[in-house]
């Protein structure tokens, strides 16, 4: 299954139409191109809404889902082709692709829109847009609403209402098809090869940077050209920075590695985070908090069932780690103690983060987390993380031994019918595996004669 097929992308807009409704119209812009520096430009990434909606997958075209409209549902405005930019830039599909391959009922040129858009919007009550994030496009909106509303002596009446279209689309995409579903879990099985190839190619002396490049590779090798964000390679005490990109300083025995990174896969996620020992071996302090953490992801990820509210593996996490840090001193109390310490977030110095953010096209999913001031219920279909950590900083007041250790354990999860299903469940994660994957790449190979006496490794 696909994603981006046909069908699929056919059933997302009848959605999408009958929550507008007749008296509505969706507006939705594709992504622009962005200049780097001078006359380079970023990769293009399409808008996540527009490429859920539509599949189309080029700039500065404008997506129209009118229900019952005379000429059509869904119109689609994209640049024309050009056989000379293509010579430079690369295929354009144009009017007649957005037709023949892309399902649209009506097809015009970008250059059409001032014209169209007013006709589109003519007699509907509500306008369903992304309010506020682009002031160009809002000024769009404003002049093909004011279009409308000077045909007001011919019998035409403008809209009345603008709308938020994040209320409807970002509901759609949080329950994820079992297209999308699959396109996640080839995505989280392609980063997990990636991650398992790190825990085999660390040494001291490597490169953070040299590992992420291995990341990369590993996962291009596999058919994902591109992350899903910045990947994160800390070694030591970089690892107690959350959000550390500089990727920059060298790896040094007996210090961990937490590696927090994902592949995007046709527009989907996957965000995993490990952290292993440099060296192949965990120090005591180190097992004791990596077994810790470990603990207490298992316990949130047991929380993960329909029904349960979106703060139930949070809250399983907290428990298990609060008395974990009591029983090791870092944080003063005993077992009697650990609901009055969470409730007083005692465990904040070491653990500052939620454990877990919905996933999906957008590395940090849409989707509201509560529903009438309450954390919302799982349903199936739901894709989010779980990541419980532990961060003793440098600085900390903490027993010595542990200064310096940053730990986190990142798997995506999806909820099923019946309970849930890791999705990222092919990266080794218990101590013992890890070490034992690390030390068995680093085993010499014995040699072998060939038939022709010719000595190999």
């Amino acid at each position: 299954m696909r994603a981006y097929s046909r069908k699929e992308l056919k059933r997302r807009r009848r959605a999408v139409a009958e929550a507008v409704g007749p008296e509505g119209v969706l507006i939705m812009p594709a992504a622009r191109e962005v200049i780097r520096n001078r006359d380079v430009h970023y990769p293009f990434r399409q808008n996540s809404d527009f490429a859920w909606l539509t599949g189309f997958p080029e700039p500065d075209a404008v997506a129209v889902i009118a229900p019952r409209h005379r000429s059509g549902e869904f119109t689609l405005f994209c640049r024309p082709k050009d056989p000379e930019r293509e010579l430079w830039d690369g295929r354009r599909h144009g009017v007649e692709g957005a037709v023949e391959q892309f399902g649209a009922d009506t097809a015009y040129t970008r250059e059409e829109l001032d014209e169209q858009l007013p006709v589109l919007l003519a007699d509907r009550e509500r306008i369903f847009y992304p309010l506020a994030l682009d002031p160009e496009f809002d000024l769009c909106v404003l002049n093909w609403l004011q279009a409308v509303r000077a045909k007001a002596r011919s019998g035409v009446t403008a809209p009345s209402e603008l709308v938020s279209s994040d209320g409807i689309l970002h509901a759609h995409r949080l329950i994820k098809s079992a297209a999308e579903a699959d396109t996640m879990r080839r995505a989280a099985r392609i980063s997990a090869a990636a991650h398992r190839r790190l825990m085999r190619s660390a040494r001291p002396g490597l490169g953070e940077q040299q590992l992420e490049a291995i990341f990369l590779n590993a996962c291009a090798e596999r058919g994902a050209r591109h992350q899903a964000y910045q990947p994160i390679v800390g070694g030591g005490a970089n690892a107690c920075v959350l959000h550390y990109v500089d990727n920059d300083d060298d790896l040094r025995d007996g210090d961990l590695v937490l590696v927090d990174a994902g592949c995007e896969l046709d527009g989907y996620a996957s965000d995993i985070t490990r952290t292993f020992p440099v060296s192949g071996r965990f120090s005591e302090p180190q097992r004791q908090l990596y077994d810790l953490v470990l603990k207490a992801q298992q316990a949130a990820i047991a929380a993960v069932k329909p029904g349960k509210r979106w703060d139930a593996p949070h809250k399983a996490a907290l428990r298990v780690l609060t008395r974990g840090l009591v029983d090791l001193g870092l944080i003063e109390g005993d077992a009697a103690d650990v609901p009055q310490l969470i409730k007083d977030e005692k465990y904040k110095p070491f653990y500052m983060h939620r454990t877990g953010h919905w996933l999906g096209m957008d590395v940090h999913d849409v989707g509201a987390y509560k529903q009438d001031r309450k954390w919302r219920p799982l349903e199936p279909g739901m894709v989010l993380t779980v990541e419980p950590g532990l961060y003793v900083s440098p600085d900390s007041d903490a027993p010595e031994a542990y200064r310096g250790i940053g730990i986190r354990i990142e798997d995506d999860v999806l909820v099923t019918e019946d309970g849930h299903e890791v999705l990222s469940r092919d990266v080794p994660k218990d101590a013992e595996e890890i070490e034992r994957l690390m030390m068995q790449a680093r085993r010499p190979v014995a040699a072998k004669t060939t038939p022709d006496n010719r000595t190999e490794t």
